[in-house]
């Protein structure tokens, strides 16, 4: 089994890496593009443009020659894939999260670091989880993030997470795949969801559903 991931960030890969191992995945079933300035595209536009889905849609396309599934891992992205026609699925990471938030139901706070992904993100959990899921900016991450303050940058999704626990959240989201790193940091409430875990899974089903 071959799982292509398009990244926007190199570090997404240890994160995907370390997911396949803890879902028991061969090593070498990962296979990692990473194209950085796809993301830094939508940021200095504001957000996703048409040019920029059409490129990642081609790369997308492209992975899929040669991979039993295609997972796209950014965010942000999420939306070039609508229409990409591969060989092989190809499925966002964060969609993947959203359908096993909806499933577990109640109260969902979906947290995101990045200001390009609200929008994206907010259709996503409202079309699978309606109107029972609230989508939050973790203030001040991302710029962590960027600086190289990896420490610092997951110390302040935890945080958010208790935060949002709290407040009376039934499970929390961590809607980018940078920030998985955080779930294993919180202490008061139920570990939150992370994308690679939701992304690969889902992968793995829809690979045995084409076998």
């Amino acid at each position: 089994m071959k799982i292509a991931c398009l990244h926007t960030a190199e570090s997404n890969i240890a994160v995907f890496e370390a997911a396949a191992k803890d879902a028991g995945l061969a090593e070498g079933t990962l296979v990692h593009t990473v194209r950085p300035d796809l993301l830094a595209e939508a940021e200095k536009a504001g957000g996703l443009t048409q040019a920029i889905a059409r490129e990642t849609a081609s790369v997308l396309k492209a992975l899929s020659e040669n991979a039993d599934a295609v997972v796209l891992t950014c965010s942000t992205l999420g939306p070039s894939i609508d229409g990409v026609a591969g060989r092989t699925p190809i499925l966002r990471a964060d969609s993947a999260l959203a359908r096993q938030a909806a499933a577990i139901g109640g109260r969902i706070v979906v947290l995101c670091a990045v200001e390009t992904t609200l929008e994206p993100t907010t259709r996503l959990f409202e079309a699978e989880a309606g109107a029972h899921c609230e989508v939050r900016l973790v203030p001040g991450a991302w710029a962590r993030f960027k600086s190289g303050d990896r420490d610092g940058y997951l110390s302040a999704i935890s945080e958010a997470t208790e935060e949002a626990y709290r407040e009376g959240a039934s499970i929390v989201a961590l809607a980018q795949a940078s920030m998985a790193g955080a779930a294993v940091l919180v202490r008061n409430g139920p570990k939150p969801l992370v994308s690679p875990v939701a992304a690969l899974a889902a992968a793995v089903r829809l690979v045995s559903q084409n076998a």
